[in-house]
C-alpha cells in the first residue's frame, strides 16, 4: 500500500496491522425488569451499517484492459467450470447491435470462452419492459455470475434502475454468487453513482450492490481525483473508492482485496474536525469494507471521543474488568457476589469469538466451579437475534453479563446500534454486574483500544474507536505489561488526552462501583492521566496492586 505524502497522521487511514510509534444487589420482580427494559431499549437506527458487508462477491475493474487475472478471479468466484454466465453490455452505444450482429455478440463474448464455464449468456435489454419481463430474466435466474462491460454507466441505470431485472441481480449476490462490472460496469454498483462529468461530477443513482460508498473508474488514468472529492462533499458519510485502469477490488462479505497493477484510492471526506483522508491500495493488498463504512459514517456523527466527555463512574451497578490471562478464583466468587449470588441468572457472551465456535460453547468451567447455578450462553449476533424477544427478555432477567477473551470488534458488530446495547446497560441501571476478560475488558470502556479488525496491534483503528461505553471517559487496554503495551497507551492518551487511559495485566482485575475503583490479583493495573503532571520519569501513569483503590472521578490514587 502507498500512502499520501504531506499530510497528518489524522489524515491517513490506519495501514493494516501498523502499530502506531511510541510517542509517549437487591433486584425488583420480572415484571418491573420488562417494564424498565422497554423504557430503556431503543430501536436500532435505519442507518445501521450491516457488519457482514455484502452477500456473495463483487468484481469492480476500473476499466481499461482487463488483465487475465482479474477475469480467472470472477469466474472461480461465479463457480469455475459449474459457473453459469450472464455478460451484459448495455452501457456500449452497440450493445443494440449485438442483439442481431452476431460476430458483435460473439467479439464479447470471445473473453470468456477459454475459461470453461458450464454456460455463457449474453443478454441485453433493449427497454425497460423487456427488463420487466420474467422470461427475458430466464438466464439471470440461473446466473452464478453476471458482468457489466463497460461504456456508459447512464445507459445501465435508465435501463435497469428499479426493475425486475435490479431485484434479480440483488438475487445472484444473495445466493452467494459474483456480480462484476468493469468503467461504466463498477460506477453502477454504488447507490450514489458519478455518471459523468469532471471535474464537477454529475450524480445519479445506480444499482447499490457496494453499500456505503461511491465509485469512480479510470480514476488515475484520467485523473479523476478532484471530481470524487467533490462527490464526497455532497455525501459525506459514504466511502469513495478511486479504482484506476488494468485493477479491480474484490469484495467478498467484508473483505476487500485489490488485484492487478495499479491502484485503488480510498477516501473519506472531511468532517467532524477531520480533515479528508486517502490511502492507496495496491495489487495484493487487504483491508475492511466495514471499518471503512464506519470510519466514514463517523465525520457526519459529532466528534468522538468528546472533548468533556462524562465523568468516569458508575451510577449503579458494578463492573470486574479482568486484563486476561488466569482468572484468579477470588476475582470470580467476586464476580457471582455482585450479580446476585449462585443462584442468579448470568448470561455469557461468547461472540468475541468466530461465529461457528461460540455457537458451540458451554457454560465456562470458571463460573459454574466457582458455584454459579444459573449461567445461559447466548452466542447470537445477527441483528434479528440479538433484538429477538427471547434475547432481550434473558438479559432482562440476568443479575450479571460477562463478556468472554477474542477480538473486541466482535461486539461491537453484534450489539452496536441494537436493543441489546440498551438492554445490557439495563444490567447496570437495576444494580447488576458486567463482567469480562481480555477482548470483554476494552469492550467496556467508552473509548475501544485495538478495534481493528485486520490484527490486535493498533491501539487506535479508525472506524472502530467506540466501545459500548459502561465505564465512561476511558480507554481499556489488557494482557497489559505482559505483551509490553505501556508506550501503546501513552499514544492513546497523547492523541486524546480526555480520557483516562486504563491498562490491565494478566490474572488482575479493577472492581468498578461508583467511581471508586479496586484491584484485585496477581499482578498490576496502570493509570494514564495526561491531565495531570507527569512523574519524574516524564510518564503520565501510576500503577497499583491489589487492594490499591483509584478515584476514576477525580484521576487519583486514594491513600490505603
Amino acid at each position: 500500500m502507498t500512502f499520501s505524502a504531506g499530510v497528518s497522521p489524522d489524515q491517513i487511514l490506519p495501514r493494516p496491522g501498523q502499530r502506531p510509534a511510541p510517542t509517549w444487589l437487591l433486584r425488583a420482580g420480572l415484571c418491573w425488569l420488562l417494564v424498565a427494559v422497554a423504557s430503556h431499549v431503543q430501536a436500532a437506527p435505519a442507518d445501521r451499517i450491516d457488519p457482514q458487508g455484502v452477500s456473495g462477491a463483487l468484481v469492480v475493474a476500473g476499466g481499461g484492459k482487463l488483465p487475465d487475472a482479474i477475469r480467472k478471479r470472477f469466474v472461480e468466484l461465479a463457480g469455475g467450470e459449474q459457473a453459469h454466465l450472464v455478460v451484459i453490455p448495455t452501457a456500449s452505444a452497440r450493445a443494440d447491435a449485438s442483439r442481431t450482429d452476431t460476430s458483435r455478440a460473439q467479439a464479447i463474448l470471445e473473453p470468456w470462452r477459454d475459461l470453461k464455464t458450464a454456460s455463457l449468456t449474453l443478454l441485453h435489454s433493449a427497454t425497460r419492459a423487456e427488463a420487466n419481463d420474467s422470461k427475458f430474466l430466464e438466464p439471470v435466474r440461473r446466473a452464478t455470475g453476471i458482468w457489466f462491460t463497460g461504456g456508459r454507466q447512464s445507459r445501465l441505470s435508465d435501463r435497469y434502475l428499479s426493475t425486475r431485472a435490479a431485484t434479480e441481480f440483488q438475487a445472484v449476490l444473495d445466493r452467494g454468487g459474483v456480480v462484476g462490472g468493469t468503467s461504466a460496469g463498477a460506477a453502477i454498483m454504488s447507490r450514489v453513482m458519478i455518471a459523468s462529468g469532471n471535474p464537477v461530477p454529475v450524480i445519479s443513482a445506480g444499482l447499490g450492490l457496494l453499500p456505503g460508498t461511491i465509485i469512480d473508474q479510470h480514476f488515475l488514468k484520467r485523473k479523476r481525483q478532484t471530481r470524487l472529492e467533490s462527490a464526497l462533499r455532497k455525501h459525506p458519510g459514504l466511502v469513495g473508492l478511486g479504482i484506476d485502469e488494468g485493477t479491480a477490488l474484490v469484495v467478498r462479505g467484508r473483505a476487500i482485496e485489490v488485484l492487478g497493477a495499479s491502484t485503488v484510492t480510498v477516501m473519506l471526506a472531511a468532517g467532524a474536525q477531520r480533515q479528508a483522508a486517502q490511502l492507496q491500495l495496491r495489487g495484493g493488498d487487504r483491508h475492511d469494507l466495514t471499518a471503512l463504512r464506519r470510519a466514514a459514517r463517523n465525520r457526519v456523527l459529532p466528534i468522538f471521543p468528546p472533548v468533556k466527555p462524562p465523568p468516569s463512574e458508575v451510577a449503579t451497578g458494578a463492573l470486574v474488568i479482568v486484563g486476561g490471562g488466569g482468572l484468579p478464583g477470588e476475582i470470580v466468587k467476586r464476580f457471582i457476589a455482585l450479580a446476585g449470588g449462585p443462584e442468579s441468572l448470568i448470561v455469557v457472551l461468547p461472540t468475541a469469538i468466530p461465529d461457528k465456535l461460540a455457537r458451540t460453547r458451554k457454560p465456562p468451567e470458571f463460573l459454574t466451579k466457582a458455584g454459579a447455578q444459573n449461567v445461559r450462553v447466548l452466542p447470537h449476533r445477527r441483528l434479528q437475534e440479538v433484538e429477538s424477544k427471547e434475547f432481550l427478555e434473558t438479559l432482562a432477567r440476568a443479575g450479571g453479563v460477562w463478556f468472554g477473551g477474542g477480538r473486541q470488534w466482535r461486539f461491537v458488530d453484534a450489539y452496536s446500534d441494537t436493543r441489546a446495547e440498551s438492554a445490557l446497560k439495563d444490567v447496570l441501571r437495576r444494580g447488576g454486574v458486567i463482567g469480562g476478560s481480555s477482548a470483554g475488558a476494552s469492550i467496556q470502556a467508552s473509548f475501544l483500544a485495538r478495534g481493528n479488525p485486520l490484527g490486535n496491534r493498533d491501539i487506535i483503528a479508525r472506524g472502530y474507536e467506540r466501545g459500548l461505553g459502561f465505564l465512561p471517559g476511558t480507554a481499556i487496554d489488557q494482557h497489559f505489561s505482559q505483551r509490553k503495551r505501556l508506550a501503546d497507551m501513552s499514544f492513546l492518551v497523547e492523541r486524546h488526552p480526555q480520557l483516562l487511559g486504563i491498562g490491565i495485566d494478566e490474572a488482575t482485575a479493577v472492581i468498578v462501583r461508583g467511581q471508586i475503583a479496586s484491584v484485585m490479583g496477581q499482578n498490576r493495573v496502570y493509570f494514564y492521566n495526561r491531565q495531570g503532571k507527569p512523574a519524574a520519569d516524564g510518564m503520565y501513569y501510576e500503577f497499583l496492586t491489589s487492594g490499591d483503590q483509584y478515584d476514576l472521578k477525580n484521576r487519583r490514587v486514594l491513600p490505603p
